[in-house]
């Protein structure tokens, strides 16, 4: 895979996790930092069926899909809606999702021990670069991640705009309280957009070992990225986010990769302050994201 093909999948998969973390932040208000590791779940639910079922990583999608936004759907009602009744504060909130990335962490940990002795081999630490193919000269994880993104951008748009339930959607996310005042059910919008959040990043997390090397440690790392990308975006804004996913995406990858040649190869793991040192950027000169700037640049048009 070339430099310029593994950076459009780094940006993919990072635009799926922003996605997801800037829809839970705009309906419920919870900067979500265990994003990273409801990735590392789907990658784990596809090495799982991988080796157990000799499942191919890209047939695991569908479940992963599921099982991804079941997860979600737990962690918002069994962690933080109780706190949201109690009328917690964001830090609080934001204390909780770190809280539960540790709880995942020492999960994953413990669960690749298991898997490990279950089938005798390493699960600590893993890639799914070998099983890779192509389709018509094209590589298959290049392919697919892209074909999710035009069919997750296709779908949004037409639940947002053309269902009434997206009405909803919009509305408690633009108004919640206005919302809720004109009869939407904003318990429902809440569900369906941590549902939405969880089954986005475990689709991600089973595209993730075809172009990175997983450890439990994983979603903690990228983590960094995924906010960049939503803050970069504008935080409010779920296309916002998908353009945000893009810059980071692209910035750490190439720009990265620019400077190993000059540094040296090393230089490749400090690539996240790339992404940092833009996110601070976006935030002296446009505080609101690109997503703000669009905005700003359409009204004055």
């Amino acid at each position: 895979m070339s430099v310029l093909e593994g950076a459009v999948v780094y940006s993919n998969l990072i635009a799926l996790l922003s996605i997801g973390l800037t829809i839970t932040y705009i309906t419920t208000g919870v900067p979500n930092f265990a994003q990273g590791s409801f990735a590392i779940a789907g990658s784990y639910i596809a090495l799982t069926l991988f080796r157990l079922f000799a499942l191919h990583p890209y047939s695991s999608l569908p479940i992963a899909f599921i099982l991804g936004g079941l997860l979600g759907v737990s962690i918002y009602v069994f962690t933080l809606k109780p706190l949201i009744r109690r009328e917690a504060s964001t830090v609080t909130l934001m204390i909780a999702t770190l809280a539960l990335d540790f709880i995942l962490l020492g999960i994953f940990g413990a669960y690749s021990d298991y898997l490990e002795g279950m089938t005798g081999k390493t699960a600590k630490k893993f890639i799914f670069t070998p099983y890779d193919f192509e389709v018509a000269n094209i590589s298959a994880i290049l392919l697919f991640s892209t074909l999710v993104i035009g069919l997750l951008l296709i779908c949004l748009f037409l639940l947002l705009y053309r269902t009434k339930f997206g009405i909803a959607l919009r509305g408690s996310m633009e108004n919640p309280e206005l919302a809720e005042v004109m009869g939407v059910n904003i318990e429902n919008t809440r569900l369906f957009s941590w549902f939405l959040s969880g089954s986005l990043a475990s689709i991600a997390g089973c595209f993730l070992p075809f172009r990175l090397e997983i450890v439990p440690l994983t979603g903690s790392l990228i983590i960094v990225s995924i906010f960049a990308a939503s803050i970069v975006g504008g935080l409010t804004s779920v296309y916002g986010a998908l353009l945000g996913g893009y810059v980071i995406g692209f910035s750490e990858s190439l720009v990265t990769f620019e400077f190993s040649k000059i540094f040296g190869p090393g230089i490749l793991i400090y690539s996240r302050i790339i992404s940092l040192a833009i996110m601070i950027a976006t935030l002296v000169v446009a505080h609101n994201g690109l997503a703000g700037v669009v905005k700003k640049w359409n009204t004055s048009s």
